[in-house]
């Protein structure tokens, strides 16, 4: 059978005419949707659309049963080594229940995140997967008062369906961590107040601290933003000294804050380390690669994704918020053998 000729676009109509079958019957051996058929008619309509060079247009297809089978995902910035890999992981897993992910950025501003939540809404997402939730956010409040499918991944407001990590369990490990290590000196560096996981590595931090019977200055407990450049001051910050004393360790609430840290720490001639414990938060690919590998807590992102993505798909599935449990990797920035076993709690 020959193709068509380039230019023309075949039709169902056509590999039905071509088939010898009925239009409902050609159309349902070339659903892609569920299991292909075994039959040998099903089969030979496959093997006519392909000769003939048949592309089905799932879009207009989707459209008519009222879906599109697209996903908006709204993440602060792309920029963010952990946004992007966690829409990477977002799509993938999409991709694997026969959905397509498209990005919209906020900057973290919630104006901005309400006129990019329109916007893909507008284009007839059949959900929304949000990375950008404050605990002030009105958004998620909206979209659950006007019944759209949506799942928060990475932060939660504790209401709308949430995919993260364990971040209390997080903060905990790390600092746990660094009080295993001997260190009784000990900052917290960790995000911006309005973020969930801001507010909860810290409080992970504090129990750990708590527990241990560790004192620490309210001034070394540090609500920063969550890039390069809050690192660097809070490592100015701490490092400089109060009253001529700083910290013997620091837990940066993710790896950004801690790489600001590691610059700060070599201009005041600190040797990470070895003057200077530290963990980050993430694990993202260039940690483990610095001069001084990090010590970092690691999140599964894929499993975080896979969660949000099926809050979407069955939304009325338990539980609405699903956390992932966290696990520390030690590395030489916080003073521990390259392979020495993660701590579990």
């Amino acid at each position: 059978m020959e193709p068509a000729s380039p230019g023309t676009t075949v039709t169902l109509r056509d590999v039905a005419a071509a088939s010898g079958v009925s239009l409902s019957t050609a159309s349902r051996a070339l659903d892609e949707r569920g299991t292909a058929s075994k039959s040998a008619a099903a089969a030979h309509v496959r093997k006519v659309a392909e000769e003939l060079g048949y592309r089905r247009n799932s879009f207009a297809s989707n459209l008519r049963r009222g879906e599109t089978r697209t996903l908006g995902v709204l993440v602060p910035r792309l920029s963010d080594t952990v946004m992007a890999l966690m829409f990477e992981e977002l799509e993938r897993a999409a991709s694997d229940r026969g959905y397509f992910a498209m990005v919209a950025t906020s900057g973290d501003d919630p104006d901005d995140e309400r006129r990019a939540a329109e916007t893909l809404l507008d284009r007839n997402v059949d959900g929304l997967i949000l990375a950008t939730a404050r605990l002030d956010d009105e958004l998620p409040r909206h979209l659950r008062e006007r019944g759209v499918t949506h799942a928060l991944v990475l932060r939660t407001d504790g209401v709308s369906p949430s995919a993260l990590g364990d971040d209390e369990v997080g903060g905990y490990l790390a600092v746990r961590h660094l009080i295993d290590l001997g260190h009784r000196d000990i900052a917290v560096v960790t995000g911006p107040s309005f973020t969930s996981t801001g507010v909860a590595r810290l409080a992970g931090a504090r129990r750990a601290l708590d527990e241990a019977g560790v004192q620490t200055p309210e001034e070394w407990l540090m609500a920063a933003g969550y890039g390069i450049e809050n690192g660097f001051s809070a490592g100015e910050s701490l490092l400089v000294g109060n009253g001529g004393k700083r910290p013997s360790a620091v837990f940066a609430a993710n790896d950004n804050l801690a790489m600001g840290i590691i610059a700060a720490a070599h201009r005041f001639h600190v040797t990470i380390g070895e003057d200077l414990a530290l963990v980050g938060y993430n694990d993202i690919p260039l940690s483990s690669r610095l001069s001084t590998p990090l010590s970092s807590v690691r999140v599964p992102l894929d499993q975080i994704a896979g969660n949000a993505i099926d809050l979407i798909v069955n939304p009325g599935k338990e539980p609405r918020i699903r956390k992932s449990m966290p696990t520390l990797i030690p590395r030489e920035s916080s003073g521990s053998p390259r392979y020495s076993a993660p701590h579990v709690l």
